[in-house]
């Protein structure tokens, strides 16, 4: 009971600390407010039966109370199909999330036949049509059946009036031809499957983040084959207009940018992430210094200058630090002290990725793992301060140094399919980067014994 206290005070402290900030013209962001009009079509056919349907009641009412619910947030609509669909709640009826939730569990099952297709159509005439917000639109399709009229015109019809859609399929009966039909591409993003409606549970989570990207991480990178949801902060804070002089990365096709002490790398937070950041992402970037000193590669600071999020070199430790919003005590810094964390002051081109997630951590450098660390539960950004790179720590003083890439990517997916093809082969380690006709295929060799190192791209081919 005294531990239920004492957090309900601190999250009481924390939500006055935030009204006060925002008094003084601070503005948090986050998954949880970022506009979206998101609607749920519901299956509630024969098949789903009522102690299913109310499965996936329970379902959607966890989801939904992840996002702050009103004009200005999220608003929530759902509809229920079987052989016609019934609008239960329409767009922007509710203004908080307890009375959306009390109208979520009161819905009565259906019973009937499956008939997808028009309820897709219904959700784009009675709701998404008739919303006047100009913001993402989301529908997530939820089914356990072949559907018994057609999906594909109306889905890409909807498609192509700017609705990002779903679909969940759950069960045998299910046809994965018809839920790639349905949802955007690529169909690994965009199109789910589990066995039964207790299994649903278990893509809560990864259902969460893909709204929270959709909502928050507007902007794609093209990566490779697939274009990829992210931030390009180079990009975000004018790099290419900014520093003047380009670089040549030996032995790739690469170039980066060299940055001295004269250059202003900085920029309003809210024009690099209007929406904050979702809870998990990968942070990615390539770069070459000399300095010794400890100075933010990349930083988000508050209008009174307290950093919400760093990605922090300290050259005296030699070790890197992640900065990052924290809901116990406002911020969390997690170090990384690992041996090969110093392989970073050789004065050599690196890449520096990090896997953030709700629970942890993960620091790769050279895709390598190094090292997981856990997190506390985090907060927002507040978005009305800076966002700088190549900052000494607590100073607005440039340092000098490289840069080639800068990004976060918003699927944490990403960190899997990340290549390190923009820097060189490096030395004193054993290992080189080797360059295939078909791009960065092949990462590391060991040439002490010539084989491949284990978990790279080229070991499933020999």
């Amino acid at each position: 009971m005294a531990q239920l206290l004492r957090l309900f005070q601190t999250l009481l402290i924390l939500l006055l600390r935030d009204y006060i900030s925002a008094e003084d013209g601070e503005t948090r962001a986050s998954c949880r407010t970022a506009p979206a009009d998101l609607v749920f079509i519901l299956d509630g056919s024969y098949s789903v039966g009522p102690e299913n349907f109310e499965i996936i009641k329970s379902w959607l009412v966890n989801i939904t109370r992840n996002f702050d619910i009103g004009p200005k947030f999220i608003q929530v609509g759902v509809v229920q199909y079987s052989d016609y669909p019934v609008l239960e709640i329409p767009l922007g009826t509710h203004e908080s999330t307890e009375n959306l939730i009390k109208e979520m569990e009161s819905i009565h099952y259906l019973g009937g036949n499956t008939k997808t297709g028009r309820a897709i159509q219904f959700a784009y005439d009675h709701l998404f049509a008739k919303s006047s917000r100009f913001l993402t639109k989301i529908a997530v399709v939820l089914t356990d059946g072949k559907s018994q009229d057609e999906v594909k015109d109306v889905a890409a019809e909807a498609r192509k009036n700017k609705i990002t859609l779903f679909a969940i399929g759950v069960g045998s009966e299910i046809e994965e031809d018809e839920l790639k039909a349905i949802a955007n591409k690529p169909s690994s993003t965009y199109v789910f499957y589990v066995e039964d409606y207790i299994a649903i549970s278990r893509i809560k989570e990864v259902i969460k983040q893909k709204l929270c990207e959709e909502s928050v991480c507007p902007t794609r990178i093209p990566v490779a084959a697939r274009d990829e949801k992210g931030f390009d902060i180079l990009v975000g804070l004018g790099v290419k207009k900014r520093v003047k002089k380009r670089i040549q990365i030996p032995t790739t096709n690469a170039k980066a940018y060299e940055v001295t002490s004269r250059v202003d790398l900085s920029e309003l937070t809210r024009n690099v992430f209007p929406e904050g950041l979702p809870p998990s992402y990968v942070f990615v970037s390539t770069q070459r210094f000399k300095v010794k000193k400890t100075w933010d590669l990349w930083r988000v600071l508050s209008l009174d200058k307290r950093p919400q999020i760093a990605v922090t070199i300290n050259g005296e430790e030699k070790t890197l630090s992640f900065t990052t919003t924290s809901l116990i005590n406002g911020t969390q810094v997690i170090t990384f002290a690992a041996p090969r964390v110093k392989t970073l002051f050789d004065e050599g081109w690196h890449q520096i990725r990090l896997l953030v997630t709700e629970d942890f951590v993960t620091l790769y450098i050279d895709d390598q793992e190094i090292e997981t660390k856990p997190l506390h539960p985090v907060l927002g950004i507040y978005i009305s301060g800076l966002t700088q790179i190549g900052k000494y720590s607590g100073k607005e003083e440039t340092v000098q140094f490289d840069i080639q890439k800068l990004r976060i990517y918003c699927d944490p997916e990403q960190n899997n399919r990340e290549t390190v093809c923009e820097i060189p082969g490096f030395n004193g380690e054993g290992w080189i980067l080797l360059q295939s006709e078909w791009g960065c295929a092949v990462r590391f060799l060991d040439h002490t014994n010539g084989s491949f190192l284990k978990g790279s791209w080229f070991e499933g081919l020999i």
